[in-house]
């Protein structure tokens, strides 16, 4: 007697479809922006505003962004944005490891209290800080400094990637350390040798989540580097616009130009991101 095989749920004609539809749908979402901000860029200024609407440019010219790096020095803004994301990742990441490794693998007193701070602090909204840092930073004489805003993004960004990376650690059984230590090795070597290597996948995810999120910073960017010579790129967005008129095409193309970076970091680390994301939601 055959067995009667069961349809699995979701692999209808109709499903299918309706998922491909939505999928389409929900791709579209996210890339229009992008692709109007591109088209924007090669737009001369009428044509930004013809009706009906111009969807394709009459030409394909580089004059905005000529106009992009000649009416601001858009160059030297990037320079500054690469200084402040580079080095407050590479401090995050070195701070966020020695944490959650000590969260995630030792029996400390206060450890849910530790835990419980660093929550509240990554749900804080960063207005209600801006304040005092405002005054500390203004007394330290930090201000219109690269290195003075990469350490106040380290202090707003470091909770949350300390949480990310406790969990990396979680999926590491606790009998390669047991071993490790039975043959005599060191915890500073076992943290360096045996649990740095299998959490690298987990160190490049919140790597790049921590560099997206301190270049795209504009809120403590614009009031701690307010100076033409520390500003960032993000806020240079803003300085393209004039009294009476604002040059859309211009911003848009420095808009394109400010993106290169971080499109480029994610299709060279696309892969390590995904296999990150995968080993931390998942305990071993």
């Amino acid at each position: 007697m055959q067995a009667v095989q069961k349809k699995k749920p979701g692999t209808s004609t109709a499903s299918r479809i309706g998922l491909s539809i939505f999928t389409i749908l929900f791709v579209l979402m996210i890339v229009a922006p992008f692709v109007w901000l591109l088209l924007a860029a090669f737009k001369s200024g009428k044509e930004l505003y013809t009706m009906p609407v111009q969807i394709l440019p009459s030409s394909f010219n580089l004059q905005n962004f000529q106009d992009a790096f000649t009416v601001q020095p858009l160059m030297q803004y990037i320079i500054n944005s690469i200084v402040v994301a580079v080095g407050g990742t590479l401090i995050i990441i070195i701070i966020s490891c020695l944490v959650s490794f000590s969260l995630a693998r030792t029996q400390i007193k206060g450890k849910r209290l530790v835990l419980l701070m660093l929550l509240s602090i990554s749900l804080l909204p960063p207005v209600t800080i801006l304040n005092p840092i405002y005054l500390m930073m203004s007394n330290l004489k930090m201000m219109n400094t690269t290195y003075g805003l990469a350490l106040v993004l380290v202090a707003i960004e470091l909770p949350t990637a300390a949480w990310y990376m406790m969990s990396f650690f979680q999926t590491i059984p606790d009998a390669l350390e047991e071993s490790a230590m039975i043959d005599g090795a060191s915890v500073v070597t076992i943290f360096v040798r045996i649990l740095m290597p299998l959490v690298a996948p987990g160190v490049f995810t919140v790597s790049i989540m921590t560099f997206i999120a301190v270049w795209n910073n504009y809120l403590f960017a614009s009031v701690l580097n307010p100076s033409k010579k520390a500003r960032t790129v993000t806020v240079a967005l803003t300085m393209y616009a004039g009294e009476t008129t604002t040059p859309w095409n211009t911003i848009a193309a420095a808009a394109i130009v400010a993106c290169v970076p971080l499109v480029i970091m994610v299709l060279i680390c696309q892969k390590r991101i995904v296999s990150g994301m995968v080993d931390g939601a998942v305990k071993g």
